[in-house]
């Protein structure tokens, strides 16, 4: 039998313990993390919380007995994961546990990099594109990840034009210097999140788990929007589910070896370009 709740006790359980925000959209609170602070002589991987437009499915979604809003997809525990990776295979001073921050917490300049997954449906305040405009222009660095096919990266897209309305992204090739600061990566490698990973299989997820129209999830791609200067502001891995890797990765040996080692190898080399650039 499945250790699944019923979508519908799920979805009424979640009008209890959700928060109603702008708009009426719904969103889980902060994971626990966002009271813990900042501790400025070590790096915290920082996951940005930001709200989602629609119902179940789409804001939120039921998955492995409880309900997620977007922003939270893989969190605590696949940023928890990562903290600890990236202490053991560089010397960065690691904090152990992930922080959870919104776009308008007044220390988010504390933190250098946030991370932010799953913005398929993401929507945005004025005050929150404001907030965000200003980290990145003072040298904050976001990096945006599990998002698959047209429909969710145009709805990105979109969110960024308000929030950088005179830059537009491009796509990063593997001569760039992101592929090959600790590990030497020939392409974007692609992730699957766990339910679609099959030995021998594709890694592409299914069009029907992500936003219509999906259109292509064939290509998996680093996409960034730069500064003057030419320093990355939001790097974007798209049609990839690198959080995915880091969360499972003790779900199996053949998950781990086909995909979480190739998602630490990209979380090291982003985390470390970051800092150095």
């Amino acid at each position: 039998m499945s250790n699944l709740l019923p979508l519908s006790i799920l979805a009424a359980s979640a009008f209890g313990a959700l928060g109603a925000l702008a708009g009426g959209n719904l969103v889980t609170g902060d994971g626990g993390r966002a009271s813990i602070p900042a501790n400025l002589s070590q790096l915290s991987i920082a996951r940005a919380i930001y709200d989602s437009e629609g119902g179940m499915g789409e804001a939120y979604y039921a998955y492995d007995g409880r309900v997620w809003a977007r922003w939270e997809t893989d969190f605590p525990e696949g940023d928890d994961n990562f903290s600890h990776r990236l202490k053991q295979l560089t010397r960065i001073n690691v904090a152990p546990k992930a922080v959870s921050r919104l776009l308008t917490a007044p220390d988010l300049g504390d933190f250098p990099l946030l991370y932010m997954s799953d913005p398929g449906y993401m929507v945005i305040t004025e005050q929150e594109r404001a907030a965000f405009a200003h980290y990145l222009q003072r040298g904050g660095f976001v990096w945006v990840d599990d998002f698959w096919g047209d429909a969710e990266w145009q709805q990105f897209a979109n969110v960024m034009r308000t929030v950088l309305p005179n830059r537009e992204w491009r796509v990063l090739t593997p001569d760039h210097p992101i592929f090959h600061t600790v590990f030497d990566l020939e392409e974007m490698p692609q992730i699957p999140a766990l339910p679609f990973a099959t030995p021998g299989g594709s890694t592409a997820e299914s069009p029907g788990a992500h936003k219509f129209p999906a259109g292509s999830l064939d290509t998996p791609q680093m996409r960034a929007w730069l500064d003057d200067d030419g320093r990355i502001m939001v790097l974007a891995t798209h049609n990839t589910d690198v959080g995915d890797g880091w969360e499972r990765e003790a779900y199996g040996d053949w998950y781990f070896e086909t995909f979480s080692t190739r998602s630490y190898m990209v979380g090291v080399n982003v985390v470390v370009y970051a800092m150095t650039h």
